[in-house]
């Protein structure tokens, strides 16, 4: 039987498909009662009220099942509040290389700071522009490259 925390950890973010819900930070923990085995995973969302909520729930409960652990709690926290900070090393280099800027760290005073430029995922040009706060979805905003002119997403600090 394969480990529930690598079942749980492999499921695909619904809205960002190039990284998994533990590349984001979303998976908190992946527990088992010693007692009656079932499985409970603690998530959080990026945002309050984020609609891949549900989806991502359903894909937890699909993972753990073709696992053997169709019994399984999905649990919902929102303190402390989801950062961009809990993306992962791995989860920053999967979104550039799909063309999506990963956002900056916040800073240890917990001040997000304003995003004035972001470099370019396609070419490293700091020569970019806002077009849109709202991207494909409404954790990213639109940007585009004036040196290589491409559009690229920008995954919003929190």
């Amino acid at each position: 039987m394969k480990d529930p925390r690598e079942a749980v950890a492999a499921v695909v973010d619904p809205e960002i498909r190039v990284v998994t819900i533990d590349d984001l930070g979303i998976l908190r923990a992946v527990d088992e009662d010693p007692a009656t085995g079932r499985v409970v995973v603690t998530i959080t969302p990026t945002y309050t009220g984020c609609p891949a909520m549900d989806v991502i729930r359903a894909d937890i409960r699909r993972a753990l099942a073709a696992v053997g652990r169709p019994e399984a709690d999905v649990r919902t926290v929102y303190s402390p509040a989801w950062s961009t900070d809990w993306i992962s090393d791995a989860g920053r280099a999967k979104l550039a290389a799909a063309g999506i800027a990963p956002p900056s760290p916040v800073r240890a005073d917990n001040v997000v700071p304003l995003t004035l430029a972001v470099r370019c995922p396609r070419c490293g040009s700091p020569e970019t522009e806002q077009v849109s706060r709202f991207g494909s979805t409404a954790c990213k905003a639109l940007w585009r490259c004036r040196s290589c002119r491409e559009p690229f997403d920008h995954l919003k600090a929190l």
